[in-house]
């Protein structure tokens, strides 16, 4: 896709009433930074728990009516400055192929893992049209229901996530049959990455044009690997996404677990970098080159913290970050159980900022 294929408008141009998100991206001076969660679309909101208790997952996921109202949900109820569209990054290996349940109570489970080098044969790379075409769907709805109040982000998994989910198939606190993968077949490994790849860029791309102001790649398994593994594995796939889409849109890079990455990562094109919270601010500007845009790093479960204990932590990190080039986040994804005002408090104490 060559620069002047359907030209994507500069952020802001759209007439969004709030683009503070987008100017934080872009390293400009802001009066506070803005502040959304990760999986704040979910399943801590009693709205979102009657729709679940309705809808199977995937049916959530492939329905654009269902995925809009969710992603609007959060808006509406603790007003962040961005909206998360609500998806999977397992919505990837289906579109390739490899079968994907997702089971009450156990999560993500893959009857048909990859574990040989003919399996990875099998595995396609799908035109995004036609396997996902209900993600863009959900997209320009969503967009319609936002009414330009705050932007859209559009994410997928990292190639190596996605990647240990195929072979493992199934979440692991390890990922032991993914890594023995990679090193007992490195070739094998290296083409199905790079189809998961070739993959995520269209689908990624596909987004933008569909409306997203923003794209965010999770490699929460990243953190599994080595550091010379992680180059080998996760980085340099991670880095093809963000070359193929820094032209056109934003690219945030949040890799849990990986602060042995976040110079590599401050070096490349990408807009801006999520931390986890177990990284201290100080480490994260000093680790990623101090001059990229940084995102988190709340850890989740202090959303359990009394309100007043929650405000007085979330201004003590903005002070430890800066309040330019930051992103307030969580340092993962929020829990189910975190209370809703809990999680309002943390919105509002980023609004509070400074006043």
């Amino acid at each position: 896709m060559n620069s002047n294929d359907n030209q994507i408008p500069p952020s802001g141009v759209r007439g969004l009433k709030n683009d503070l998100f987008l100017r934080a991206l872009k390293g400009e001076t802001v009066q506070r930074p803005p502040v959304w969660m990760m999986r704040q679309a979910g399943r801590y909101l009693p709205e979102f728990i009657a729709l679940r208790d309705k809808y199977d997952f995937f049916t959530r996921c492939q329905t654009p009516e269902l995925a809009a109202e969710i992603t609007v949900q959060p808006i509406r109820r603790i007003a962040p400055d961005a909206a998360i569209l609500f998806s999977d990054i397992l919505v990837i290996p289906q579109a390739m192929g490899i079968d994907v349940e997702m089971k009450p109570n156990f999560g993500p489970y893959l009857p048909n893992p990859i574990r040989t080098i003919q399996d990875v044969e099998k595995v396609i790379v799908p035109d995004v049209h036609e396997t996902l075409g209900y993600v863009f769907d959900a997209i320009k709805l969503t967009k319609e229901m936002l009414n330009d109040e705050v932007p859209l982000i559009g994410f997928a998994g990292s190639p190596w996530t996605i990647m240990c989910y195929a072979v493992e198939g199934k979440g692991s606190k390890s990922f032991d049959m993914a890594k023995g993968f990679c090193f007992q077949h490195p070739e094998a490994a290296h083409v199905l990455l790079q189809k998961i790849t070739d993959t995520t860029i269209a689908y990624l791309i596909e987004k933008v044009k569909a409306g997203v102001n923003a794209v965010q790649i999770f490699d929460s398994w990243g953190g599994m690997l080595s550091p010379v593994d992680y180059q080998e594995f996760s980085w340099k796939y991670i880095n093809q996404i963000i070359e193929a889409l820094a032209d056109h849109a934003p690219v945030i890079v949040f890799g849990k677990g990986c602060w042995f990455a976040l110079n590599e990562m401050g070096k490349s094109r990408a807009s801006a970098l999520g931390v986890d919270w177990t990284c201290s601010p100080r480490n994260a500007r000093y680790l990623s080159g101090g001059n990229i845009t940084l995102q988190g790093n709340f850890d989740p479960s202090r959303l359990l913290s009394p309100i007043p204990v929650i405000k007085k932590m979330v201004h003590e990190m903005i002070d430890e970050f800066g309040k330019d080039k930051y992103i307030v986040n969580l340092g993962h994804g929020i829990l189910p159980n975190i209370p809703v005002d809990h999680a309002k408090a943390f919105v509002d104490a980023v609004k509070e900022y400074g006043q």
